[in-house]
């Protein structure tokens, strides 16, 4: 072949290439390197009860090691919330950064009942948690550097409680789900969906469920949030999973409000992002970087 040829052939091979598959030194470091051991102030895990609507709710704390305060990172799982990314968590304490995971009300082992309208109220409590001094003292919180990330109802989850908290310096959505729409289906529909998601989740049904999500529209469509939300820096990333739509129409009322602070990423994969883990934690430690 001769030089030009291969130049052609180099470009399309380049092009080729999936998101995930950039070789190791053109990745964050974090995805495959541990830090180096701090003995003063090592890596740790801290369990969490978390005061919310009564009852103290349960949390995890993955804490960065090297002296601190951390910048920290809240992650918001999903309906139900089999896919709690706790290997994003890892990543992004490797990075720097503590991050702290929990769950709602009634969902895996949390007292009290499972309510939609109840979980953006348990994310503030986690942020009100983490803001108190000896609490941030004793888990090595920033206080004034916080985001949130949420992954399906989670993203929906997020996307109210930074639209309502000014000092959040960003928030991330992964795959999100608009709780609002529920993709136009009727009473049937979502009962049979929610029937496929409750388990895990304590003082509620199927029926239940159902009943709440069609009673809360249009209170919990998200689009309502995009005004509150223009001035914060986002990272919206969708999916194969049909969900996309609604994270586009998100983006589009948070531009149309003046928002320019958004990073989106649309991936070739389902909605656990299961074949693109490397990818995920690539665009959300480089989104955390940014900030």
């Amino acid at each position: 072949m001769n030089k030009t040829t291969l130049l052609a052939v180099a470009a399309v091979a380049t092009l080729a290439l999936p998101a995930h598959s950039a070789p190791p030194g053109e990745l964050p470091p974090a995805i495959y390197t541990d830090p180096a051991p701090d003995p003063a102030s090592p890596a740790r895990m801290e369990v969490l009860h978390i005061p919310s609507g009564g009852v103290e709710i349960n949390g995890v704390a993955y804490l960065a090691s090297g002296k601190g305060p951390h910048p920290t990172v809240i992650i918001c799982h999903g309906w139900p919330g089999n896919e709690k990314n706790l290997d994003l968590a890892q990543t992004i304490r490797r990075a720097g950064w503590n991050t702290i995971t929990f769950n709602y009300r009634g969902a895996w082992g949390s007292p009290g009942v499972f309510r939609f309208a109840q979980n953006p109220q348990d994310a503030k409590a986690v942020l009100a948690f983490l803001r108190n001094p000896p609490n941030a003292a004793k888990l090595g919180v920033d206080p004034g550097r916080i985001a949130m990330i949420g992954h399906s109802m989670g993203g929906w989850v997020t996307t109210f409680v930074a639209s309502e908290d000014e000092s959040l310096i960003g928030a991330g959505l992964i795959s999100a789900a608009n709780m609002g729409v529920m993709r136009g289906l009727d009473r049937e529909g979502i009962v049979k969906l929610a029937g496929e998601n409750s388990e895990a989740l304590a003082g509620t049904t199927p029926e239940g469920m159902a009943d709440e999500l069609i009673a809360g529209q249009p209170d919990f469509d998200f689009i309502r949030t995009a005004q509150r939300l223009a001035g914060k820096p986002l990272l919206v990333l969708s999916s194969d999973d049909g969900l996309a739509p609604q994270t586009d129409a998100l983006v589009a009322a948070v531009r149309k409000a003046g928002g320019n602070r958004i990073t989106t990423y649309h991936a070739t994969t389902d909605h656990s992002w299961s074949n693109s883990r490397i990818d995920l934690a690539e665009r959300v430690i480089k989104w955390l970087e940014s900030l």
